[in-house]
């Protein structure tokens, strides 16, 4: 019986294995409703600097007024203190919803979450337009890696 629960066991951990595997690719996939984006932007943003906030915000916009909106594809990866952009009582909630649907994307780092419930005690809220990945960093070098240039205002 020892055997069959320890094979038991190993079968249930290579499913959930395989069954998360999906998830987390899906988290690091670049924009898909761009295919024809000729330039392609990931914008770092890690500071709770409200200047930063701003810089990023601004430079978002412009790129989105200078390029064709379906030939440029901008991704804002949001991590550490740089997640309070994406928290729904920020000044520039508005501006940032606005720039996501015009085709902006905005990620936030399920990583730096996770870190603040842990020392809070309780899950810090993000705008529902923010889509989570599981490491910003990780995405913003899958992004790199995939032709985006990386810009750090």
């Amino acid at each position: 019986m020892t055997g069959f629960r320890t094979i038991l066991r190993t079968v249930t951990a290579v499913l959930l294995i395989a069954a998360a595997a999906p998830v987390a690719r899906a988290q690091q996939a670049p924009l898909q409703d761009k295919p024809f984006a000729e330039h392609k932007i990931v914008l770092q943003l890690s500071d709770n600097d409200p200047r930063k906030q701003g810089l990023v915000l601004s430079v978002t916009s412009n790129l989105m007024k200078h390029y064709d909106p379906d030939k440029v594809a901008i991704e804002i990866v949001a991590f550490g203190p740089g997640i309070e952009l994406l928290k729904p009582d920020n000044p520039n909630r508005k501006m940032v919803e606005s720039l996501i649907s015009q085709g902006a994307r905005f990620d936030i780092c399920l990583n730096t979450v996770d870190t603040l419930e842990r020392e809070h005690g309780r899950r810090p809220e993000f705008i529902a337009a923010a889509t989570p990945v599981q490491v910003g960093v990780a995405q913003i070098l899958f992004l790199t890696e995939n032709g985006y240039t990386l810009v750090r205002p």
